[in-house]
């Protein structure tokens, strides 16, 4: 097994006054040689949204990006016609392909928002660009694996890409073993909240770490915690 380990203060880092956001990939003005991407997953930004701050209309194009909200209310406006509101235990995939526009806004003045946004290579380039988002029940990730994005859809959000997204709240003491559906894919974990062991390898909030030539991955709880588990071809 290979294993490559971003702690949380090794991050990139900017403060524009409105977002408050650390980068765990090259992004923006943060370049490091060493954190392009992991696979196909490029993009993990730790955003901190400041009431009534938000992004502007801007492009993207021929990628996948995926929001998850960890608190607040963001709301979503793009150029396929779409104005929501994503909250917590909400998540958003949208596929960029031959291009889209979109802004997000923080509308509460006083409460911030804090979110994740990841972007992922696309399997496919330059289909037609889709959105959609769904309520995942917080419940049925207790102590075990909810798969929130796959290539299927079903009961998940479809993505344009061989990547399966799952989250779980472990309590502590309690531990999960994760199975690849790909023995050639690699796993990024990300620990949104709490402290983890993974094979001897402590994590805290807001680490991360990519664990590649493994069939299966075992987590424990050291105490109660929130975990992202991204699983990425390594090959795209």
């Amino acid at each position: 097994m290979k294993t490559i380990v971003h702690k949380g203060n090794t991050r990139g880092y900017a403060n524009y006054g409105w977002l408050d956001t650390h980068y765990t990939f090259s992004f923006a003005d943060y370049y490091d040689l060493n954190r392009i991407h992991f696979g196909a997953l490029r993009v993990l930004n730790d955003d901190l949204i400041a009431g009534g701050g938000g992004f502007g209309r801007h492009p993207h194009d021929n990628m996948e990006i995926v929001t998850i909200v960890l608190e607040g209310e963001l709301e979503h406006k793009d150029s396929m016609e779409n104005t929501v509101v994503i909250h917590r235990d909400e998540i958003q995939v949208m596929s960029a392909g031959t291009g889209v526009f979109h802004s997000e806004y923080n509308k509460d003045p006083k409460v911030p928002i804090s979110l994740l946004q990841i972007w992922v290579y696309p399997r496919k380039k330059n289909i037609q660009p889709r959105y959609d988002q769904k309520v995942f029940d917080p419940v049925n990730r207790k102590n075990k694996w909810q798969r929130i994005v796959s290539p299927e859809g079903q009961d998940t959000l479809h993505i344009n890409q061989d990547a399966y997204f799952s989250l779980i709240t472990l309590d502590k003491d309690f531990s999960s073993e994760y199975f690849l559906t790909d023995p050639e894919h690699g796993l990024y974990v990300f620990v949104i909240d709490g402290s983890i062991n993974i094979e001897g390898i402590p994590l805290e909030k807001r680490d991360g770490a990519g664990f590649s030539e493994l069939i299966s991955l075992s987590i424990l709880a050291e105490r109660k915690s929130e975990i992202l588990l991204i699983e990425i071809p390594m090959r795209f």
